[in-house]
């Protein structure tokens, strides 16, 4: 039988998101979007007040922490699980604080190790994702010519940074690890992690996958002129990859358009189960 992955529904609240920015930049819609993912059947929200797209530049920590601490406050009172998408370690403590059971730290404590204390203090959740640079210039650092390519590199800078933060006192049950789909990685680099997820997750973490509306996507359903799919028409492949990624046995899964996949987890499980009418 499929283990069935835990969906992690996002709610960017941000101007500039790569998928839906704007859309949810009040705290009033950011927190309708989250009540909505919930009823579509999130486990977890993800809420992220500075976008990591390719080319984006990071706001002032005021302006991450105004836009993230009202948003779970309300969200994690209503019984939310929540996961604050940050990689500084004064909004993740404010996020704690406010209710956040989860610290989702792209840069797995590189940007900012103070992460990792307020993690190990607080006894949360903590997901580290691969990551080489911060998103105006990580495009440079998508090289990965050495033996095993893409899939050994990451694995080794994923086991380096496991060991930082055990040392920094993280309980290694609390460790969640991110291959980071898209950052510092062309299409060619995800398509290879993807196959090869059996290697990251002998590193002995769950593994949670955000390959939800990703360009590498685009690209695959490029038009003929080669004009990528458009990021709000990327929805059938990501729900494809939904049934994929639980197949492999991933933890978690970070996607936009939570309804879509939590209908794809429940058809696998109608036919591992035997339990579909």
């Amino acid at each position: 039988m499929t283990r069935q992955p835990l969906v992690m529904g996002v709610v960017n609240v941000t101007p500039d998101s790569f998928s839906d920015g704007g859309r949810y930049d009040t705290v009033e819609a950011a927190v309708a979007h989250g009540r909505a993912l919930l009823a579509d059947g999130a486990d977890i929200l993800d809420i992220g007040g500075e976008s990591t797209r390719p080319g984006a530049t990071r706001p002032l920590v005021a302006e991450e922490l105004a836009r993230v601490v009202p948003v779970i406050t309300e969200l994690a009172a209503a019984g939310a699980v929540v996961s604050v998408d940050t990689m500084r370690a004064e909004v993740a403590e404010a996020a704690v604080t406010a209710g956040a059971g989860i610290v989702n730290d792209v840069s797995g404590g590189l940007a900012d190790p103070e992460v990792l204390r307020v993690v190990a203090a607080t006894g949360v959740r903590y997901v580290a994702m691969h990551w080489r640079a911060h998103s105006d210039r990580m495009t440079d650092f998508a090289t990965y010519d050495g033996p095993g390519g893409v899939v050994a590199a990451v694995r080794d800078e994923l086991a380096a940074r496991l060991e930082a933060i055990l040392a920094a006192g993280v309980a290694a049950d609390r460790v969640v690890l991110d291959p980071g789909l898209g950052f510092a990685k062309g299409a060619a680099h995800n398509w290879s992690l993807l196959r090869h997820l059996d290697e990251l997750a002998a590193l002995g973490r769950p593994l949670l996958v955000g390959a939800s509306r990703k360009s590498f996507l685009g690209r695959l359903l490029a038009a003929p002129d080669g004009a990528e799919r458009p990021v709000g028409e990327r929805e059938h492949a990501t729900t494809a990859l939904t049934v994929v990624l639980a197949q492999a046995g991933v933890w978690g899964l970070r996607v936009h358009d939570v309804r879509s996949c939590r209908d794809a987890l429940k058809v696998l499980a109608a036919l591992d189960e035997g339990n579909g009418s």
